[in-house]
């Protein structure tokens, strides 16, 4: 089905084409068999590929599907945590997709169906999967949820398309095909474990109603953003569950989790020595307060998420020296600002960062940070600090 466009001259054009996608666009493909829309959705897609998935990025001869279907995928670095945090013998992808996920859950469980109901995106998988490393899961061109009708699976896992054929793009799970909610007591009666990934943009409490069976919920950010949720089920579990924000960089994953629903108090204090930002999962977790009591911080305000303390601590997140604090004021922010570039953040704060760049002629860049930021008594400040590189 492939056959024109993995031939060694396309692959090799594919592979080494460095200019603009529009030239190509205007001057068409130099291959009488292989489509210009051929060639520009392998040049592009396999761009993208090079951060996201590496591993196909570096096999020769593999095949990619369209933009969408690429930009749903799971990283490597996400899949490559999913298969963590499960385990059994047999899983079902209900979802298929592209099968980042299928090939990383095919490296623990000893058999894996992919289930893909779009055809072409189902021979893309069974073409590539000749190519790669990973021989352990099974593609099969089904609509997953009528393929495991009449089985039984230790996990199964589904990754909803957030396209609606007459919504668009959406982000609640009932709009999201196939239907989880509508389907959980038929999945969870054919499973012990159910996942599903949803978008990080889906309110945690609003999924949790409709899904109901929750036992953890996994808030999964890489290199400091939020890239999917992923949420465990099973028949027994009644909402009260794990939550475990994680941050996978180039040199460590962060990890702090806590029950939801859980009670915690925070305490508070005027800026000290140093200054914590938490990371993105945990901000989205909305763990504030028990961010505070964990590591023994004292937040600046209720609401702008923003931890100090004497001594320095390890965190989840980014650590810094507080240098000055300079009340928001003219005549004080003529005096405390004596250079024209730093990186501004605002956390609670009124004015947007270009906003503040324009009207205090800052450019963004350098070594100092600026936190705009309001402290107690919703008293607004500026906290000029340097940032502490961690060492590991």
């Amino acid at each position: 089905m492939f056959e024109h466009l993995i031939q060694q001259e396309v692959q090799e054009y594919i592979k080494n084409y460095r200019q603009e996608l529009s030239r190509l666009a205007f001057s068409g493909s130099p291959f009488s068999q292989v489509s210009t829309k051929e060639l520009l959705q392998q040049i592009q897609s396999r761009q993208k590929a090079k951060a996201k998935l590496p591993t196909w990025f570096d096999t020769p001869g593999i095949v990619y599907p369209a933009k969408l279907n690429l930009e749903q995928t799971s990283s490597e670095a996400t899949a490559a945590y999913k298969q963590q945090i499960v385990e059994g013998n047999t899983l079902a992808d209900i979802t298929g997709g592209f099968g980042i996920d299928s090939y990383y859950f095919a490296q623990n469980f000893k058999q894996v169906s992919h289930f893909e109901i779009q055809e072409h995106l189902y021979h893309i998988v069974t073409h590539n999967l000749k190519h790669l490393p990973n021989k352990r899961f099974k593609s099969q061109l089904k609509d997953g949820l009528k393929a495991i009708e009449d089985k039984t699976f230790d996990v199964i896992y589904a990754d909803p398309s957030r396209r609606h054929h007459s919504k668009g793009k959406v982000f609640f799970l009932e709009d999201c095909e196939p239907n989880i909610p509508k389907n959980i007591d038929y999945l969870l009666q054919r499973c012990k474990t159910l996942v599903v990934k949803t978008s990080p943009m889906l309110d945690i409490s609003v999924a949790l109603k409709a899904l109901q069976h929750v036992s953890q919920i996994h808030i999964v950010a890489l290199q400091n953003e939020v890239k999917e949720v992923l949420w465990k089920l099973n028949k027994e579990s009644v909402n009260t569950p794990e939550v475990h924000a994680v941050n996978i960089s180039n040199t460590r994953t962060q990890k702090f989790s806590f029950v939801w629903g859980s009670e915690a108090k925070a305490h508070y204090s005027s800026p000290l020595t140093y200054l914590y930002e938490p990371n993105a999962a945990i901000l989205k977790s909305g763990a504030f307060d028990q961010v505070c009591q964990v590591f023994d911080l004292f937040k600046l305000h209720k609401h702008s998420h923003l931890y100090t303390s004497h001594e320095l601590i390890d965190f989840p997140g980014r650590r810094f020296t507080i240098e000055k604090v300079i009340p928001y004021s003219k005549k004080q922010m003529r005096h405390g600002i004596d250079f024209n570039k730093a990186n501004i953040s605002v956390r609670n704060f009124p004015e947007t960062v270009a906003k503040l760049q324009e009207k205090w002629k800052l450019q963004q860049g350098g070594n100092r940070y600026l936190f705009f930021t309001t402290i107690e008594n919703d008293k607004k400040i500026v906290l000029i600090c340097s940032k502490i590189i961690d060492e590991n």
